[in-house]
């Protein structure tokens, strides 16, 4: 029996080319997943060491469909070594039978080696991983200490700037040199004390995973060697999403051998505001000599006249890959291209053909998936959805990790793991209420200043010196025996962590809190459910790991909490039509979906329009995406006028329309 018997031609050429570099061109809806799972269970079969395979990709949701499928095609053999959510973990299938691959996401792989390594950079190995709101707090210190204040900059701007260089590889130390406004080179010095304080608190920011991982590679080359002999085959999903610090990890990380797959597809090149560089792709060849490439063009997801506007709307790029998608299905419907008066009347007719034929045609509301470009265009569509009594779910709202209740209960468990984190002790420290001032919070750190001690070090001096009131005194010297106290909890029963968790909710008193914070009995309710299902995350991550820890759940944690993906797999799953970003809705398909807002200054967006051609062909593959996840049925609609500063103002249509439009669109 042919095991590649489902493959077409090029998928088929794609899994069977096993060494040297290969680039796979996996246009929308072609099968790439597929390619990729195939491809790692043909190395096996073909006697490469299952550990010797690392396979990565961007998000854990990626990281764990990849895994199960090539369980699937192995036949459930051997030991998963998943790095998707926390760490290189295990789970035992048949120990009888060999392992299979590590499959990992970037994030994923670079703590594992940092967990390993970091000692050498001079922090510690238990470092502590900071979410948005630790980095905040970490910024707002740095302007202060540098005397900038927040009109000239506030911290999520820094954070930008800081993000934006180190994704480019650049550390505080060459940050002035890339500055390219006074604003930049405030920044740079707010950069250098923002890496100061982290380093000494022990802690590390999202993009200090790779940065970091990469200085080491650099500078250490015993380091760089360890793991470079760890793998002899490399695939990367995704290539097209690689930033500059990725592309130099990939590069170090295949050196000796150049066994390099990378999948993706430049048509679908859309994250450069995050650092992406679809270069990366488009020179391949060229960073990558003697590379085959193989472009898989099949497409099994969209109608052929979908597939048309796609193919016309993207060829209007200069600098891609050739290529051309074939449909294998036949349209039963037009696109249609409809323009409405205003932005009220694309609202009401959108969701009033939703209900239609949700109501009358009995189209399940799953099916329905309403896209836009940016932020503000939901709002009208959620008024008319719920005047309507239509059921909605706009993805990409407030991730679960974000929720006050999960940040406070987090960083009692980082101060527990890691006191020297003074972001979570001071969030902490008098959350829920327990007598201790802002003014006795003041006195504590003025201590640590003067004295050059942590905070946490200077909390028992400043007692002893009489340097608090008494009152205050006894709760600081009970909260530091809290933490102490379920310090010695966790490190004793590691297989308790959900008790001990739910232990600390309940010593601390946070019920108080929920009580204070929220008046309304049902709102107690659901915030007290978050706290539920916050422990119950830590139950799932002891059914995962042998060996945990609460390092390694707190890990877990902040890999989750920063991937797209977390929250969007449950709120897919609802019976509800989706309202989301294009950005959001890329790697997704639905089939029925409403394009909104083509206009200029939406679509293509107004900072791409007054920026450069590079700008707008990330918009056209921007609209690419978005007309690619329509599975059966698509319309594109725009409003002839929009209210903008307070008047009335006719819209240009988009250029996209023009560059789409033919005779047989309705």
């Amino acid at each position: 029996m042919d095991r590649l018997a489902g493959l077409n031609s090029a998928q088929r050429d794609a899994v069977t080319t096993l060494s040297g570099p290969l680039l796979v061109l996996a246009g929308a809806g072609t099968g790439k997943t597929r390619v990729v799972t195939y491809r790692i269970a043909e190395l096996i079969r073909s006697g490469v060491d299952p550990v010797r395979i690392l396979s990565v990709t961007f998000t854990n949701k990626a990281a764990r469909e990849m895994k199960e499928r090539t369980l699937d095609l192995l036949g459930k053999r051997g030991q998963v070594h998943c790095s998707g959510e926390s760490g290189f973990r295990k789970r035992r299938a048949n120990p009888k039978k060999g392992p299979v691959p590590f499959v990992s996401t970037f994030h994923s792989f670079c703590v594992r080696v940092l967990r390993q390594e970091i000692t050498a950079l001079g922090y510690p190995a238990n470092f502590v991983i900071y979410d948005r709101g630790d980095q905040e707090s970490a910024a707002r210190t740095a302007l202060r200490d540098v005397r900038v204040t927040d009109k000239a900059m506030q911290p999520g701007d820094l954070l930008n700037v800081i993000s934006r260089w180190k994704m480019a590889g650049v550390g505080p130390d060459r940050a002035a040199g890339f500055a390219e406004n006074d604003r930049d080179f405030l920044a740079a010095v707010a950069y250098r004390r923002y890496q100061q304080n982290l380093k000494s608190s022990g802690a590390v920011d999202f993009d200090d995973l790779l940065l970091l991982t990469n200085r080491l590679f650099a500078d250490f080359p015993d380091v760089r060697r360890r793991h470079q002999t760890r793998f002899d085959h490399v695939q990367i999903d995704e290539y097209q999403d690689t930033n500059g610090v990725q592309f130099q990890l990939v590069q170090s990380l295949v050196e000796p051998h150049r066994n390099l797959c990378v999948v993706g597809d430049d048509d679908q090149s859309i994250y450069a505001w995050r650092g992406a560089d679809v270069d990366h792709i488009l020179r391949f060849e060229s960073h990558f000599p003697g590379t085959k490439v193989v472009r898989l063009q099949d497409n099994y997801r969209c109608t052929d006249r979908i597939l048309d506007l796609a193919n016309r709307l993207v060829r209007h790029n200069k600098h891609r890959h050739d290529k051309v998608l074939v449909s294998h299905k036949p349209s039963h419907a037009a696109v249609r291209i409809l323009e409405y008066p205003d932005e009220q009347a694309e609202a009401e007719n959108v969701v009033r053909e939703i209900k239609y034929l949700i109501t009358q045609q009995n189209v399940p509301p799953a099916d329905f998936a309403v896209l836009f470009r940016t932020n503000e265009q939901p709002r009208l569509f959620e008024a008319e959805f719920r005047r309507a009594g239509l059921r909605y779910v706009l993805l990409g709202s407030q991730s679960f990790f974000d929720r006050k209740e999960v940040r406070d209960i987090l960083a009692y468990l980082k101060a527990i793991a890691w006191p020297q984190d003074e972001i979570s002790l001071l969030r902490i420290i008098n959350t829920p209420a327990r007598g201790i001032s802002k003014s006795t919070i003041e006195k504590l750190l003025e201590r640590a200043v003067r004295q050059k001690q942590r905070l946490w070090d200077a909390l028992p001096d400043a007692i002893a010196a009489g340097d608090v009131p008494a009152k205050a005194a006894v709760a600081v010297e009970s909260f530091r025996e809290l933490l102490v106290e379920f310090r010695r909890r966790f490190e004793h029963s590691p297989r308790r962590l959900d008790e001990c968790i739910r232990e600390l909710i309940d010593d601390v008193g946070y019920q108080s809190e929920i009580q204070k914070q929220y008046k309304q009995p049902e709102q107690q309710l659901a915030r007290t459910a978050i706290l539920d299902q916050f422990v119950d995350s830590a139950s799932l991550y002891l059914e995962r790991n042998a060996k945990p820890s609460l390092s390694g759940f707190l890990d877990e944690v902040s890999l989750v909490g920063r991937d797209e993906q977390s929250d969007k797999d449950d709120q897919l799953q609802e019976q509800a039509v989706k309202l989301m970003t294009l950005h959001s809705a890329k790697g997704l398909e639905f089939p029925r979906v409403y394009l909104v807002g083509l206009e200029e200054g939406l679509l293509p967006h107004r900072r791409s329009v007054e920026g450069t051609d590079n700008d707008i062909a990330e918009e056209r593959r921007l609209l690419y995406v978005g007309i690619t996840r329509a599975m059966d049925e698509l319309t594109i609609t725009r409003a002839a006028s929009r209210m903008k500063w307070g008047k009335r103002r006719p819209t240009i249509p988009s250029r996209f329309l023009f560059e789409m439009r033919e005779e047989e669109l309705e």
